[in-house]
């Protein structure tokens, strides 16, 4: 009896826990008694037919570590027609039955578009440091880059007010302001920024100032690199777009450190955390939040459930139609923003 085979690949960047949905990808796979072939380089890895087999060799010993072992890339599969056939033509070549993509909005945007447009039978599994995804209560990585952009603030404060410094700390979030919102609230950030609210530049000087009135000589601001000051548009690193029509953004941070110091005379430094937050070992959390993605995309592919993203419900792990998953993103809830404000200044 033939073994189906079945595709795993990791794209967009890369995320605390993908090691972890690969694993359990790979040994519920084998439980079922597939074939589970590793894609390198996301989509760039199914249009060049470049794969490994995974087995448990290959993924012994890889649920604690950080990035994916497959690799990765920003490749866009319909940016061009002629990659758009060698990938079709790939995946009948390979002999695969499913493919499941482990990714974020643009990964699984392709994704949909595969499954809808090209009949390619795909689950999708949501991977994004941002938690911007629609359908799922959280994404693994979030938890990893929340709690080390909160060790980053926690350290941030010494200096701070041994300094009587405002420090304005830059975390990474490019439309939604998750990162900013829990870490700014686990690390007692006296401002947070984010993309969903325009930046009033006289609130948050007025904030400062009334710290300093009550005898508080430092401040902790923190901005998602994705905010805007009120009348004006995203700060950018460059224009160049990338495969899937993005601007790399960053800047926020040292525009708004520029003006704070202008407007209120404090002595201000700032620090961009940068893809330090997306880095190294994933949390506890991470690890089995991705291990139970990955037990349930592979009974997905059982069942022949395609066109499937998993998902996080409460404490249940479930599934959603992957049109939905992708059809906006997820911003930050009003009442937890709410809750954040009741520290500010």
């Amino acid at each position: 009896m033939v073994k189906e085979r079945i595709g795993v690949l990791t794209g967009g960047g890369d995320c605390p826990g993908l090691n972890a949905v690969i694993r359990a990808i790979t040994r519920r796979g084998m439980q079922y008694d597939f074939e589970i072939i590793g894609i390198l380089n996301g989509w760039k890895g199914l249009i060049d037919n470049q794969t490994i087999p995974l087995d448990l060799a290959a993924v012994s010993g890889i649920l604690p570590k950080g990035g994916t072992i497959l690799g990765t890339s920003r490749t866009n599969p319909f940016k061009n027609e002629t990659d758009l056939a060698k990938l079709k033509k790939n995946f009948k070549a390979l002999g695969l039955s499913a493919l499941i993509a482990i990714g974020g909005e643009d990964t699984l945007g392709a994704a949909n578009r595969l499954y809808r447009e090209e009949k390619i039978p795909i689950i999708g599994v949501p991977k994004t440091i941002d938690n911007d995804l629609s359908c799922t209560d959280y994404t693994f990585g979030f938890d990893t880059a929340v709690n080390i952009a909160t060790e980053c603030i926690d350290r941030l404060h010494t200096t701070a007010e041994s300094h009587h410094r405002i420090m304005v700390v830059e975390i990474m979030g490019r439309h939604a302001g998750w990162i900013a919102t829990y870490a700014g609230i686990a690390g007692g950030a006296d401002i947070i920024l984010i993309p969903e609210i325009p930046i009033d530049v006289d609130e948050v000087c007025s904030l400062i100032d009334k710290r300093h009135k009550r005898g508080r000589s430092f401040s902790i601001v923190v901005v998602a690199e994705g905010a805007k000051l009120k009348e004006g548009a995203e700060v950018l690193q460059e224009q160049q777009l990338d495969e899937f029509g993005h601007v790399r953004l960053g800047g926020i941070g040292e525009r708004l450190g520029t003006i704070i110091e202008q407007r209120t005379g404090y002595e201000t430094r700032v620090s961009v955390l940068g893809h330090i937050q997306r880095g190294g070992s994933p949390t506890a959390f991470d690890r089995i939040l991705g291990t139970r993605f990955g037990v349930k995309a592979a009974d997905l592919v059982k069942n022949k459930q395609f066109g499937k993203m998993v998902a996080l419900s409460g404490i249940k792990i479930i599934s959603v139609d992957l049109q939905e998953a992708v059809k906006e993103l997820k911003t930050v809830d009003k009442e937890i923003y709410d809750i954040a404000k009741v520290f500010f200044g």
